[in-house]
C-alpha cells in the first residue's frame, strides 16, 4: 500500500429538518389542537483514530465526506429522523488542521473528534403551544450544518526515531532489533516510506522503533526527502542517531553528526533538544575501531558501537534503549530536554542501508 502522510479533505454535515405546522384532523375533534413535530438533527462528520489503519490513502482517494441532513417533522406530533453521523476513520497520530489552525491531534486508539457539527432540527408548532397560544402556527427551520476543507497531518508514534545519513543502516539495524523487513540497499534513498518495527527485550518489555527515510543535508530547506518525514520524529521520545563509522563518500562521520544536528535543529528546537542516543555503525569494517574511539574523545559522550550486518553490540544497543526509556514518562510526546548537540544526535531518515 502507497503510504500518504498528508492529505486534503472537504467535509459537509447534514442540515436539521424543518419543524411541521399541523393541526389535528380527526373525526369527532373539529377543534383539534397544534401536533407539528419537530425536524431531525443533522448528520455530523467525526474523525475516529484507529490502530488498524496507517496511511492516510484512503481519505485521498475519497476526498469528501458528506453527512445526511435530518428529515422535517411532520404531522401528529411526528418528530423528522435524526441522521446517521458519519466516521472517518484516521490513523492514530493524525493532526487536523483548518486553514492555519490546529483544531485537533489524535493521538490515542478510538479518540474521535466533530469536525463538522451537524445541524439542528427546527421547532414544530406544537411546540409553542401554550394557555394563552393554543392555535400556534410558529414553527422554526432547521439549522444549516458545516463545510470544512480541512488538511491532515500524519505523526507516527514511535518510542525511538532512528536517523541517519544514508546509508547509515538504519534499515538494516530495524531489521535485526525488531521484525520489520525494510528494503536494504547500497544507494540513497532505498526506504520511500516510513518503516515501524517492534523491539523486545526479551523480559516481556516492547518498544517501538521508527526508520524515517530522506534526511540529508539541506532537508530543512527543501533538499531531498526530508522535509516531508521530519514530521514523524517529533513525537519519538528518544533519537537514535546511527552514524557510519567509514563512510565510503570520503566524509568524516563527526562531520556527518554535526550536519544531521544542524537539520534537526533548523526544523524544530524541540526536536533538536530531545533526549538522544549516538550509535556507531558498522564495527565489522577495517578502521572502525579506530574510528569509533576518535569520535568518543572529541565528543567526551558515550558511543555505542555496534555492527548491525554481525550483530556485534546490538545486545548493549537494545538494553541501553530500555534504560533510556525508563527514564522518559509515556505521557509527555512532546517532551524538549536541554542536550548539547554534540552528544546524542539523531535524524530522521530511513533510507538505504549501505552494507
Amino acid at each position: 500500500m502507497k503510504f500518504v502522510d498528508e492529505t486534503t479533505i472537504q467535509v459537509r454535515s447534514g442540515r436539521g429538518g424543518d419543524g411541521a405546522v399541523s393541526f389535528r384532523r380527526e373525526r369527532n375533534m373539529p377543534w383539534g389542537g397544534p401536533d407539528g413535530g419537530g425536524g431531525g438533527g443533522g448528520g455530523s462528520v467525526i474523525l475516529i483514530a484507529s490502530e488498524n489503519c496507517d496511511t492516510l490513502l484512503p481519505l485521498a482517494r475519497t476526498g469528501e465526506y458528506i453527512a445526511r441532513s435530518g428529515e422535517p417533522g411532520g404531522g401528529k406530533q411526528y418528530k423528522g429522523k435524526t441522521a446517521d453521523d458519519v466516521f472517518v476513520e484516521v490513523p492514530v497520530g493524525t493532526v487536523v488542521w483548518e486553514d492555519d489552525t490546529q483544531i485537533a491531534d489524535l493521538t490515542e486508539n478510538g479518540q474521535t473528534f466533530v469536525v463538522a457539527q451537524g445541524g439542528e432540527g427546527g421547532r414544530g408548532n406544537k411546540s409553542y403551544a401554550s394557555a394563552e397560544n393554543q392555535r400556534p402556527t410558529e414553527f422554526t427551520y432547521g439549522t444549516d450544518g458545516e463545510e470544512k476543507t480541512l488538511r491532515l497531518e500524519l505523526k507516527l508514534i514511535a518510542d525511538i526515531g532512528l536517523v541517519g545519513f544514508p546509508n547509515a543502516g538504519k534499515s538494516t539495524l530495524l531489521s535485526r532489533l525488531s521484525a520489520a523487513r525494510p528494503k536494504i540497499a547500497d544507494y540513497p534513498f532505498t526506504t520511500m516510506q516510513p518503516q515501524l518495527g517492534i523491539v523486545s527485550s526479551g523480559y516481556g518489555h516492547e518498544l517501538v522503533m521508527a526508520d524515517i527515510p530522506g534526511l540529508i543535508e539541506g532537508a530543512s530547506d527543501g533538499a531531498g526527502m526530508g522535509v516531508e518525514f521530519l514530521r514523524h520524529v517529533e513525537r519519538c521520545r528518544i533519537l537514535l542517531h546511527l552514524v557510519n563509522l567509514c563512510p565510503i563518500d570520503g566524509t568524516y562521520p563527526i562531520d556527518n553528526i554535526h550536519a544531521i544536528n544542524r537539520e534537526l535543529e533548523n526544523f524544530s528546537e524541540t526536536l533538536a533538544g530531545r533526549p538522544q542516543l549516538l550509535v556507531g555503525n558498522k564495527l565489522d569494517l577495517t578502521g572502525s575501531d579506530d574510528s569509533l574511539e576518535w569520535l568518543r574523545d572529541e565528543l567526551q559522550i558515550p558511543v555505542i558501537g555496534i555492527s548491525a550486518v554481525t550483530g556485534q553490540g546490538l545486545d548493549e544497543l537494545r538494553q541501553a534503549l530500555f534504560d533510556l526509556l525508563d527514564q522518559i514518562p509515556r505521557d509527555t510526546p512532546a517532551l524538549s530536554v536541554s542536550c548539547p548537540a554534540e552528544e546524542a544526535i539523531a535524524e530522521v531518515d530511513a533510507e538505504p542501508d549501505n552494507v
